[in-house]
């Protein structure tokens, strides 16, 4: 059965299938060298080992950052993050968002306030600043559940913002018994 393909003969076909065997042989080489690059870099992160490959790639800061904050550097875990919000797609930009607040707020349940102000005011501005970054997660990327969680658990620790003239002694409105809030 012929195929009316004269001009192809066997050796012409023999120099194309063997072309594209040796193109798909380099391809395959260099997904097998990414790959190995993929692991060792992420053996180094899990390892907390410096990384051999991607130096000053998004992945690298990202890991490094949050390995200090792991590792509990927050301040420097936190100056790294904050370099990654200027480069990054959305998604990746909520991501460290996400982190930051994370750092926060893990920061805070530590402080033990009990009746010491300082500590309770220091736990307060913590809890304050993971607010700020969670929402800024949320309005990067509202599909986040967990930054959504935290979020409303964040909310919910901090004290209420006391509105003027209110308390319990007084009347809605009134500031200290009779003198009026506000502009006459």
């Amino acid at each position: 059965m012929a195929l009316g393909l004269k001009f192809l003969t066997v050796k012409k076909l023999t120099l194309i299938l063997s072309v594209i065997a040796l193109l798909s042989a380099v391809g395959i080489a260099h997904q097998l060298n990414k790959l190995n690059q993929i692991n060792a870099f992420n053996t180094a992160v899990i390892a907390g080992e410096p990384r051999k490959t991607n130096k000053l790639s998004y992945e690298e800061k990202y890991a490094q950052a949050f390995w200090l904050a792991k590792k509990e550097y927050y301040k420097e875990s936190t100056k790294l993050f904050t370099g990654l919000t200027r480069t990054s797609t959305p998604s990746n930009r909520a991501a460290v968002f996400h982190n930051i607040g994370n750092m926060f707020f893990h920061k805070a349940l530590r402080i033990d306030s009990g009746n010491n102000t300082r500590a309770r005011d220091e736990a307060e501005y913590l809890l304050t600043e993971a607010k700020t970054a969670y929402k800024n997660a949320v309005k990067l990327d509202n599909s986040n559940w967990g930054t959504r969680r935290n979020l409303d658990r964040v909310m919910s620790l901090l004290p209420e913002v006391p509105t003027p003239g209110v308390s319990d002694s007084d009347s809605p409105g009134m500031l200290m018994g009779n003198i009026p809030v506000g502009l006459p």
